[in-house]
């Protein structure tokens, strides 16, 4: 099997494409980079709030049983 390209530098020039070649790969990779940053940090804040209402209705169960004791 042959390369399409004789060398790195024929590779990075795409054959005279390069810029729009590049330019269409940094228009893909660079949303998705993106997209998967976004969906980390609202899992995370997902995930804290979910935490934090949990801990809330345990405080409010807490609550409603000491005022029902009394």
């Amino acid at each position: 099997m042959t390369s399409a390209f004789a060398s790195w530098a024929d590779f990075f020039a795409m054959g005279g494409y390069a810029f729009y070649v590049w330019l269409a790969v940094a228009f893909t990779v660079i949303p998705l980079l993106l997209l998967c940053i976004h969906t980390g940090l609202q899992r995370k804040m997902i995930i804290s709030s979910i935490i934090a209402q949990q801990a809330r209705e345990i405080r409010q169960k807490a609550a409603r049983a000491r005022r029902e004791a009394k």
